[in-house]
């Protein structure tokens, strides 16, 4: 399987919610540097840059992370929401979830989480309704809980368990094996796996993985990574006898990614070069080992995905032809690539495909939200599979011999069930439901639509407690992306959940340069484009205070990654409108992105700092290098983590750098920096809840939420 965001007030009013301390809080000092370069005729300076420094090589680097965490830290102690919003969203992280289940031979492997361990488990069952069997426990790998099972994928037969480690967030994995039978691991182990799909031989002897080569010591959390190789491993083989099986080294920036055909024929090789699904397709043929690779698609400009197969009929979902997809085949004997449509391109946006049995079971999104529909082999509508309410799916995995899938179902007050469906039936049955301490029908999940500053329409999801008072404004979050591609579907977030709760609304807007509607929705908020979004966001603002929904002296913005970038372009384009502001893990050095580790994919959306066309656009909005010294900016609480090898810290220590060097106002502006976690996958859950407590304890008071005392959190 292939694995890859009229009431409008003084901001000074905004002094009603003044910070605990008595006397603006003194920052760290920053050593300021005296880089300039100049730059298509322009001199950019970058004081800050010895700051992008790995922290655990550079010891200035490292005493400022310490100087700045800890007036962080003091100021943070002070809140007096911080104990409640900690008590309260441990009891929302607090219930038993599920993963979705993988069958493999007579065996179910899936993950469980009581509710607060740390890392999820792993276990298996003999038959569907089998006692489980742990046969993971990541909790038992270190003693902070921030070394993660990350990917993981049973042998055909399960025997065998193939799987990966991630240790304090970083995104390269250590790849081992499991023998299912005894529960104990093999001698295999794979290093320098990052940004890999992992997948079988047929026959259980060995798998494929992508890796990049090994960095120079002291460099793998901030070297560029380029020339992506497949290799196969031959189980009971040490790493380094693995077989190259494919590489570019005339193109060191592709990506390339090897999946078995589920005739265990085939390995289908995608190839890409940035964060576009745009690939090219090779086709190397595993029953002839000296066979060279079939270039079957080239030209990397469209995406494909693969479905399944018989015989050389390949089942694909794909963009060509199609700017919101459709379902196609292919017939791999003829020399030339002929295509023949099955499902034609929908209204809606299709976003998942998948045969199950004689079934395509097709996802598609209806104004952001999921629904699913199926269809025969040939292309016939046959239904579609009846979902609780406005929510997401996910899942649906299987192939031709499939007799059962599993999938989940969510929504932003609603965590995900596991369900199974039966092709043959249509009908579904609950897997794994969680049991909850809170009535989800206590709290209302509505959709909006509003215009952005064009006139383009955009969706929003708001969420809040069914009693509460919208005759006033209340304090909101208004939560965004707007990037990549990536839709903001409904989904279940104990920290969301722990603000409404409070008495908070949420609202997640629907951005250009997601994939809601889309390639031209992609297109309308990526490189040239880019305002758009910022637009689409701060439209959204101003939307929900003429709605009375909120003030700007009640209204709180976070975004993180690509959304940690939208929340600081806002905030130097409206600073008015916001009473505080949580950009965390985001792009904020925008001349500078595409230097370290994976920045360079980026360019596909953003453009390319080297090229003056690109230069110009990105000058323009980067969040660095646009403050507005002299101009009032509300409290802000940036976050970020010492291993992220995904956007480097280096952009968030530049930015509240040069953030607490201008003349912004009395903030607070601070920065919160976790150690031993990355980007965001495999964090323990004790830190979210640590991390999450301190970000919405510190909004709440500057949007002025009444918070209860811990000890009165009792029943709600």
């Amino acid at each position: 399987m292939r694995l890859f965001a009229a009431l409008l007030l003084p901001f000074a009013a905004a002094s009603a919610f003044a910070q605990p301390a008595s006397a603006p809080l003194a920052y760290p000092p920053t050593e300021r540097g005296d880089v300039v370069e100049e730059q298509f005729g322009e001199r950019v300076a970058d004081p800050y840059r010895w700051l992008e420094n790995d922290v655990r090589e550079d010891p200035r680097v490292r005493a400022w992370v310490t100087a700045q965490n800890e007036v962080t830290n003091r100021f943070l102690a002070t809140l007096p929401g911080r104990a409640a919003f900690r008590a309260r969203m441990t009891q929302m992280y607090d219930y038993e979830r599920f993963g979705l289940p993988e069958r493999a031979g007579s065996r179910y492997f899936y993950t469980r989480n009581d509710g607060l361990q740390n890392q999820s488990v792993l276990y298996v069952r003999e038959g569907l309704e089998g006692t489980p069997r742990m046969l993971i426990d990541p909790n038992t790998w270190s003693a902070d809980g921030a070394t993660a099972l990350a990917e993981w994928d049973p042998s055909e037969d399960g025997h065998h368990l193939l799987y990966s480690v991630q240790d304090g967030g970083t995104d390269w994995r250590t790849v081992r094996v499991l023998d299912v039978a005894t529960g104990q691991p093999t001698s295999d182990e794979v290093r320098w796996v990052n940004f890999s799909n992992l997948d079988w031989e047929h026959d259980g002897s060995g798998f494929f993985s992508s890796r990049f080569p090994e960095p120079a010591q002291g460099a793998q959390f901030q070297s560029l990574n380029e020339n992506h190789v497949i290799y196969f491993h031959r189980l009971g083989t040490p790493q380094s006898e693995d077989r190259l099986v494919y590489a570019t080294p005339d193109r060191p920036r592709l990506s390339n990614n090897g999946e078995v055909s589920e005739d265990g024929r085939w390995l289908i090789v995608y190839s890409s070069e940035g964060t576009d699904a745009r690939y090219e397709i090779a086709l190397i043929d595993l029953t002839r080992p000296e066979a060279q690779p079939r270039r079957l698609i080239t030209g990397m400009e469209h995406d494909w995905t693969y479905l399944g197969n018989s015989g050389d009929t390949f089942y694909w979902q794909t963009n060509n032809g199609a700017a919101r997809q459709r379902i196609v085949a292919t017939d791999i004997a003829q020399p030339e690539l002929t295509i023949r449509e099955l499902v034609p391109e929908d209204e809606a946006t299709l976003r998942g495909a998948s045969i199950v049995g004689d079934r395509l079971i097709l996802t598609y999104l209806v104004d952001a939200k999921s629904e699913v529909r199926t269809f025969d082999l040939n292309g016939r509508r046959l239904g579609t599979i009846e979902l609780p309410g406005i929510g997401t799916t996910a899942g649906f995995q299987g192939d031709q011999g499939s007799t059962e899938t599993f999938y989940s179902f969510a929504s932003y007050n609603l965590p995900g069930a596991i369900y199974r469906y039966d092709p043959a039936s249509g009908e579904s049955s609950v897997f794994a439901q969680p049991q909850l301490e809170f009535d989800p029908a206590q709290y209302e999940v509505r959709q909006v639509f509003y215009q952005s500053r064009d006139g383009t329409r955009i969706p929003m999801f708001l969420v809040h407690r069914r009693d509460l008072d919208r005759t006033r404004p209340q304090p909101t979050l208004l939560y965004g992306y707007g990037g990549f591609n990536a839709p903001e579907l409904p989904r279940y977030q104990p920290k969301w959940m722990t603000w409404v709760d409070m008495g908070g609304v949420l609202a997640v807007a629907n951005l250009r340069g997601g994939g809601e509607y889309g390639q031209a929705w992609h297109d309308a908020g990526r490189r040239a484009n880019k305002q758009n979004v910022f637009d689409d966001f701060i439209a959204a603002g101003e939307y929900l205070i003429r709605e009375r929904v909120t003030t700007n002296r009640q209204l709180a913005i976070e975004g993180r990654s690509n959304g940690g970038l939208l929340v600081g372009a806002v905030l130097n384009q409206r600073p008015d409108l916001f009473a505080a502001a949580l950009p965390t893990v985001g792009v904020m050095d925008m001349l500078r992105f595409d230097r370290f580790t994976a920045g360079r994919y980026w360019v596909d959306d953003y453009g390319y700092p080297d090229r003056e066309a690109d230069f110009r656009i990105l000058r323009a909005y980067s969040p660095y290098h646009n403050l507005r010294s002299g101009t009032r900016y509300p409290p802000m609480l940036v976050t970020t983590a010492d291993t992220d090898d995904r956007v480097v810290p280096g952009h968030s220590f530049k930015y509240i750098a040069a953030v607490q060097a201008a003349d912004l106002g009395p903030g607070p502006h601070l920065i919160r920096i976790e150690t031993r976690a990355g980007h965001g996958s495999g964090k323990p859950t004790d830190k979210q809840i640590e991390e999450y407590s301190d970000m919405y304890a510190f909004i709440a008071h500057f949007t002025g939420l009444e918070v209860p005392a811990a000890g009165e959190m009792g029943g709600r």
